[in-house]
């Protein structure tokens, strides 16, 4: 009995790269995105009905944060 179709390409890419010769297959190292999409889960109180809703790119996320007032200083 073969397992999943997942497992087979594991095991042909372990018995590929046994013994001498080093790494027989290429590493992806040239990565385009810099950031991830953000994405909330939202969820209804009452049904527990699921919901994600997805947001632009962004680096830094933040909900629920202080809230601007005029005439302060920037602080960091």
């Amino acid at each position: 009995l073969a397992g999943p179709p997942l497992l087979a390409g594991k095991r042909r890419y372990d018995r590929k790269q046994r013994g001498y010769g080093g790494q027989t297959k290429p590493i992806f190292r040239k990565k385009a995105k810099t950031t991830k999409k953000i994405v909330l889960r939202m969820e209804c109180t009452e049904c527990k009905n699921r919901k994600q809703l997805p947001i632009k790119r962004c680096k830094h996320f933040e909900i629920g944060g202080d809230k601007k007032r005029k005439g302060q200083m920037i602080q960091f």
